[in-house]
């Protein structure tokens, strides 16, 4: 069958110049809060054009595919359009890392190197491996400040409980872009697994898997054994970071960006 998503507009933004890292969302976040969280370590790298885009149904793309696999033709066709013939690296955030894995089993020869941020690994979550209940030292009220609707979220996603990093992290999903919430809804009751989710196959480029300690969304386990998969991989747990670890932990992960980028040619 011919997949008649492959050649859908997606929106984006670029910045910088240099060598082409093209940066996927998490699952119901735009461009503009991966960018937030990314950016200030990227562009501290040096040398990398960034490029930030909504998946289709997130941000300001439209719907796109019914399924997982589709997505993947579907941000594979844009980077045919934007980057015709070069090599590329990837760096994804949650789904957009497992995304971006799919991607590069099916193109290794182009992804020239992965920074995975705590990357789905198993798209079932009662499959998942996941941390148990929060920590002993979480701040008192480090929730009061945070809207009612996103408490019950951040109080799973969040390692590092404090009204600070609550609130920025709270501030930035604020600012995000709806995108198409029922043909989200769609793609996670039919469609959501890639059909190589299970696949061993080695990714030979530069990796880098940064996982949240707290993160009881995606976990930390499931990523440490997939490291099979990326024999030039790199792995880190971070104490007191859970998924919006980028947010949590901005000066370790800066220094673990640029420790990839420096393995990436």
């Amino acid at each position: 069958m011919v997949d008649t998503f492959t050649g859908m507009d997606l929106a984006s933004h670029w910045a910088g110049d240099g060598y082409p890292v093209v940066c996927l969302p998490s699952f119901s976040t735009d461009r503009k809060v991966t960018e937030a969280a990314f950016d200030p370590a990227l562009a501290a790298a040096d040398g990398l054009r960034r490029c930030y885009l909504d998946l289709p149904g997130h941000g300001e793309s439209p719907p796109g595919p019914p399924t997982s696999d589709g997505v993947v033709d579907t941000v594979s066709g844009f980077i045919d359009r934007q980057l015709p013939g070069q090599r590329f690296l990837l760096a994804g955030w949650s789904y957009g890392a497992y995304i971006a894995a799919a991607l590069a089993r099916r193109r290794p020869a182009d992804v020239a190197g992965m920074l995975l941020v705590c990357p789905g690994v198993t798209i079932n979550m009662a499959d998942r491996d996941l941390p148990g209940a929060g920590a002993a030292d979480d701040e008192p009220g480090w929730l009061d400040d945070v809207p009612q609707q996103l408490r019950e979220h951040l109080w799973q996603a969040l390692g590092h409980r404090t009204r600070d990093v609550a609130g920025r992290v709270a501030g930035v999903l604020a600012g995000s872009t709806p995108g198409d919430e029922e043909y989200r809804r769609r793609l996670r009751s039919g469609g959501y697994p890639v059909r190589d989710e299970q696949s061993a196959f080695p990714f030979g480029g530069p990796t880098s898997v940064i996982t949240g300690r707290q993160d009881r969304i995606v976990g930390y386990a499931d990523q440490f054994r997939r490291m099979r998969c990326y024999p030039f991989g790199s792995y880190a747990v971070l104490d007191q970071a859970g998924h919006y670890l980028p947010f949590e932990q901005p000066e370790s992960f800066a220094g673990l960006v640029a420790e990839w980028r420096r393995r990436c040619h």
